[in-house]
């Protein structure tokens, strides 16, 4: 459990565990990489405060909540394997 915490730097949040067990998936590519900026964007939609494309931010937002769900699964997966 020790050397899992160090891989993970300390933090159980799912951007320090997703490289450690499943290294294949990441959020470098999408343009937002956060659940602090996911849920900010998403705030300045419902209050209609949004600058900006609205159906590019949009499929951002959706993009990023994907690989967050899909991130979750995988995790799953790892940890029913031990």
């Amino acid at each position: 459990m020790y050397l899992f915490k160090k891989i993970v730097r300390g933090s159980y949040s799912i951007k320090y565990v997703l490289p450690a067990l499943v290294p294949e998936l990441s959020y470098n590519d999408l343009d937002i990489k956060e659940g602090g900026t996911a849920s900010n964007t998403f705030l300045s939609m419902v209050n209609g405060t949004i600058e900006g494309d609205v159906q590019k931010t949009r499929k951002q937002l959706l993009e990023y909540c994907e690989l967050d769900t899909f991130a979750m699964v995988k995790i799953l997966e790892k940890l029913l394997q031990v």
